[in-house]
């Protein structure tokens, strides 16, 4: 995960918090099946900042507990570079 957040943007210090918020939630779990959102996300939870940002990093992990391991695609996750004022949010959703 650590390595997946990185790619998308987030400083060693947020992934960390990311890891460690979510951490609780899926430790007693075997496997996990975990997806980030780009656009699945960011076309229906709209963000309006002012002053508008020069950077939006949007980070959202949807994540469903599985008890076998499952054979997936790796996805494709985008290099998001920041610049000057940068807006971080970050979040997930378990899916049951």
């Amino acid at each position: 995960m650590r390595s997946s957040l990185e790619k998308l943007g987030l400083t060693p210090r947020e992934y960390n918090e990311f890891i460690v918020y979510w951490l609780p939630w899926m430790e007693g779990n075997a496997y996990h099946l975990i997806a980030f959102q780009s656009g699945a996300y960011t076309d229906h939870a709209r963000l309006t900042i002012s002053p508008g940002p020069q950077s939006v990093l949007r980070v959202f992990m949807a994540w469903q507990a599985l008890e076998e391991p499952a054979e997936i695609e790796p996805q494709d996750l985008p290099s998001l570079p920041r610049t000057g004022f940068t807006v971080v949010e970050w979040g997930g959703i378990q899916v049951r």
